[in-house]
């Protein structure tokens, strides 16, 4: 396959079709040369076009109060008081940097979901 930037969706989709034709290519061949050539034009197009924004600070939550099972009552003891996690999780107060800290810290919840 010729290399070239991808520019169009017809391009992206010829890309992922010949994506598929390399998929179970041995290291060190021709062919996984052309793989990661062309791994890296898809992931520079869909960058561009597929950009996936980080959730909000308050669905960063309920994410991982889903993942882990926890009940708004459990997150309180990382911010303080029930109504205060009422209050949170309904947008009426914001958090503040020290309770991003703490969520990040203890809940593994990335910086940059509690900041956007």
């Amino acid at each position: 396959m010729e290399m070239r930037l991808i520019k169009t969706e017809e391009d992206y989709n010829n890309a992922l079709t010949r994506m598929d034709e390399l998929f179970d290519v041995t290291p060190k061949s021709k062919e996984f040369a052309e793989a990661e050539l062309l791994m890296a034009l898809i992931e520079m197009y869909e960058e561009k076009h597929y950009k996936i924004d980080a959730p909000d600070a308050i669905e960063a939550i309920k994410f991982r109060m889903e993942q882990t099972g926890m009940k708004p009552t459990e997150l309180a003891k990382y911010l303080g008081t029930r109504g205060r996690v009422s209050e949170i999780l309904n947008r009426k107060r914001k958090l503040t940097v020290s309770m991003m800290r703490i969520l990040h810290q203890e809940l593994g919840i990335p910086a940059e979901s509690l900041l956007a």
